[in-house]
């Protein structure tokens, strides 16, 4: 990262939380440099602007945050969304985790919590908490359907990414894989990677979903 601030976008309809946000992120040095009331608006916002980062609401009229999301995959647009919403429902999540998201936080979050979230993103990493992806993976195992790209074969991972992959699902960070494993840090984040481009997935919950259905874990 460079000593530049954050650039971000907020989508969300209610014009009293855009503002909120405006004020509380400004304290910690991260800058909003476009606001939108829903999806549609939102993409525009986004593509032009080109944030950092993106702060997208689920719940929006005409236009909800799960079609803006799908829509930056349609067009191939890869800036980082981060989902702050209030909903705190499994089927959102899925969605949402499926669509793109990159982040999942309600909007009770503190202002330290939230600005962890933008960062993290921005410096390309993901923040779904484990009690959320935990949650999403037995939304998988209880048979919730998932996009065609999921039931696709799989290449082969060797024993120890399934081992990785596996305490990945138990919402383990990379210290902690890298203590339960005996090896560095480094080498769990060599086969996080790895196990990615095999899986065709860029973040760790979608490779635990896509590994599930799959077969690859039961």
């Amino acid at each position: 990262m460079t000593d530049k601030p954050l650039r971000v976008v907020i989508v969300d309809d209610q014009t009293l939380v855009r503002q909120g946000l405006r004020s509380l992120l400004s304290v910690n040095g991260i800058e909003v440099i476009g606001e939108a009331e829903d999806g549609q608006h939102g993409v525009e916002v986004i593509t032009s602007t080109q944030p950092d980062v993106v702060l997208l609401d689920v719940r929006m009229p005409r236009y909800d945050g799960i079609w803006a999301l799908q829509r930056l995959r349609d067009i191939e647009c890869d800036i980082p969304v981060l989902i702050l919403t209030t909903f705190d429902d499994d089927s959102i999540i899925l969605d949402a985790v499926q669509a793109g998201a990159r982040g999942y936080v309600l909007k009770d979050v503190t202002l330290e919590q939230l600005t962890h979230a933008v960062t993290t993103l921005a410096d390309g990493g993901t923040l779904i908490s484990p009690a959320i992806t935990e949650r999403v993976i037995r939304a998988v195992r209880a048979g919730n359907v998932l996009p065609e790209d999921y039931a696709l074969p799989t290449p082969d991972l060797t024993e120890r990414e399934v081992e990785v992959l596996r305490l990945v699902a138990q919402g383990y960070g990379n210290r902690q894989i890298a203590d339960a494993l005996f090896l560095a840090e480094g080498t769990v984040k060599n086969h996080l990677s790895s196990i990615l481009a095999k899986l065709g997935t860029r973040d760790r919950t979608n490779a635990v979903l896509k590994a599930i259905r799959s077969g690859i874990l039961g």
